[in-house]
């Protein structure tokens, strides 16, 4: 496997990667003989960064101040939940126990810590160790900013007290550059902003020592940031949070940060996209790629050196493309990656369109009350219309439409984009043409999620797979073949070939996936006509048995009349699908992979759910399948 893995890998590269390899695994030897200690990494003194947080955090509003209280109580109380699980309570009388920044929550093992060089831990295949994604997570430190906006807002000593205890903990357990935790940018990135923010609310009220040992921890992730970054390949959202790490670090440590101030502005613009969808095919990524650089800008404008316009522009143009997304929309992964949260964020796309809105003073939709980040950003300056109509965006590859049917509020997503970023699209889903419903604003064809990454085995294959989305497949097969975890060997190409827009609007696009293996490329249709949407997919240039899938929501179920499947939920029919056949199979759940349907609603869960899908021949003719919203009774 582990082999396997780097000849993949090594297929996605470039000469010019493969030389940047080969320096950082010299640098990584050499760092393996000396760069080891603390004592090599003098505290400095720490400047704010944030310099209006302080006031703005005493501004909250009741119910931020509720939710606020209701996370700090959580950590006091030895509670941590995260990616679908909760790690073991601990007493109150010892919150962070070394082996806590070790603990794999679902499998009860610890990763090795200060005995290992962070370098010798192949974190990847952990084997029986369990999903590195847990461990990493609570060494983010991302509890502690509730903990000191509590401290702040209440005076509850008891925060302090356990921010103390936590760095101290932490900076015992994960010296530079031992364990687990050193060992992807990205975490140490998140967790040196944590601890910026932290310092930002309530670092006059903690002692010298903690002090001290911020300070040295944020020198050492200054110095590893810039000697290990994602570059080529790999210069995804990771990227963008080392950028993100750095700046504020140079800011926090009072050194020169323009080097990072200027690459982060340049990925701002690559992995936004002009028409503000991600370019990881992930709005959740996207979110999160637009969360590090809003509290950047957030950052430089205070500094009084705010970000250039276009970097605000694309900032603004990812909250419209939000704006457009159906309730509880998802596609591609969804790893939960925050930046500032109290923890469970179930709106968290959202809450982050809102904050730019709040940021550059613009009409949108606020976020819940009781919105941690509104604390930081703001809120929108006034309410915006709801968007409705037809609406494509081109770079992103993805068309919306917003309207009624029968009685009933639609909203419909069309995946004409590509598969994800960069040569190795690593969180993008083989889900090209695929169609995404929801009825009054609750989903009912639904992408099926992301389940688990590095312990998800063919399970996490399938969850990606193209089988797996509301789209046509022939032969079981994905249109993208998978090459790894986060790797594909080959990808489909799509694109949107015609657009109609008006009361019967029409869109139509190609994906070329299954033209090297079965000779054909798949077409599909989708038009809007006065009694419903009607779906048609072709195969042009052959004849293929295939299958066309569409998976529902879970809590949903189905009644079928020959060929005519009526959806419902409970005893309410919602929408009834008529397929051109009765050759329909509606399965869920099931042992393996494919057996039937599944959804993950959040990474780490997955649930069963009725799957419906027609098997047939499909050819140039085409066939037809025609969606219709019930009245509502």
């Amino acid at each position: 496997m582990r082999i396997g893995w780097y000849i993949n890998r090594l297929r996605g590269m470039e000469p010019a990667e493969v030389l940047h390899r080969l320096g950082e695994q010299r640098r990584r030897i050499a760092s393996r003989r000396r760069d080891d200690g603390w004592e090599r990494f003098a505290s400095p003194q720490l400047h704010p960064v944030l310099h209006g947080l302080r006031d703005a955090a005493l501004a909250a509003t009741p119910a931020q101040r509720q939710a606020t209280a209701a996370a700090a109580q959580n950590t006091l109380g030895g509670q941590f939940s995260a990616l679908g699980r909760t790690w073991p309570r601990r007493d109150s009388d010892r919150l962070f126990p070394p082996e806590l920044w070790r603990l794999d929550p679902v499998t009860g093992r610890l990763w090795p810590g200060p005995e290992t060089h962070t370098f010798d831990i192949d974190f990847r295949h952990g084997g029986d160790r369990g999903d590195v994604k847990y461990v990493w997570e609570i060494n983010r430190l991302q509890q502690l900013p509730p903990l000191a906006a509590h401290l702040l807002l209440a005076g509850d000593d008891r925060s302090r007290m356990a921010i103390e205890a936590a760095i101290d903990s932490w900076h015992s357990a994960n010296p530079p550059f031992r364990g687990v935790c050193w060992a992807s940018g990205i975490e140490v990135a998140l967790r040196a902003i944590s601890l910026i923010v932290t310092m930002d609310l309530v670092g006059d009220r903690l002692g010298a020592a903690t002090r001290q040992q911020v300070g040295e921890i944020l020198a050492a992730s200054a110095y590893w940031l810039p000697r290990f970054p994602s570059r080529f390949s790999s210069a995804n959202n990771h990227l963008v949070a080392e950028l993100a790490g750095e700046y504020l670090i140079g800011l926090a440590l009072g050194t020169d940060s323009d080097a990072a101030r200027g690459a982060l502005l340049a990925e701002a613009r690559k992995q936004i996209l002009a028409d503000g969808a991600g370019a990881e095919q992930t709005p959740t990524y996207a979110a999160f790629t637009a969360e590090l650089i809003l509290l950047c800008a957030a950052a430089a404008r205070q500094a009084g050196t705010p970000f250039p316009s276009p970097v605000e522009a694309r900032l603004a143009a990812f909250a419209n493309f939000v704006a457009w997304l159906p309730p509880a929309a998802g596609f591609g992964d969804n790893d939960e990656g925050r930046v500032l949260t109290l923890g469970d964020d179930p709106d968290y796309v959202r809450s982050v369109a809102a904050a730019i809105h709040g940021f550059l003073r613009m009409p949108g939709k606020a976020a819940a009350p009781d919105d941690f980040r509104a604390l930081f950003f703001g809120t929108p300056s006034e309410p915006a219309p709801a968007s409705h109509g037809l609406q494509t965006f081109t770079q992103g590859g993805l068309s919306v439409w917003r309207g009624e049917m029968n009685g009933r509020g639609i909203d419909l997503t069309f995946d004409h984009g590509p598969l994800g970023y960069l040569s190795i699209a690593a969180h993008g889903h083989a889900d090209a043409l695929s169609l995404t419903l929801c009825v009054d604003g609750e989903p009912v064809l639904v992408d099926p999620g992301t389940w688990l990454y590095g312990s998800g085995g063919v399970w996490r294959d399938w969850f990606r797979s193209t089988p797996a989305h509301n789209t046509l497949n022939i032969e079981g097969k994905s249109q993208s073949i998978i090459a790894g975890m986060f790797n594909w060997s080959h990808k489909a190409a799509a694109a949107l070939v015609e657009s109609e827009p008006g009361t019967h609007w029409k869109l139509r696009a190609q994906h070329d996936g299954y033209r090297s293996r079965f000779g054909v490329v798949h077409q599909r249709t989708v038009m809007h006509q006065a009694d419903g949407i009607v779906v048609t997919d072709q195969l042009l240039g052959g004849r293929r048995v295939a299958e066309v899938v569409f998976q529902l929501a879970a809590g949903l179920g189905t009644n079928r009349d020959r060929s005519t499947i009526m959806v419902r939920r409970g005893d309410e029919p919602l929408m009834a699908i008529r397929f051109p056949d009765a050759a329909v199979e509606i399965r869920a759940g099931g042992d393996a992979p494919g057996q039937g349907g599944w959804v993950s609603p959040r990474f780490g869960a997955r649930q069963p759910a009725e799957r419906i899908a027609w098997h047939g021949e499909v050819g140039e003719d085409g066939i037809k399948i025609h969606l219709a919203a019930i009245p509502p009774s």
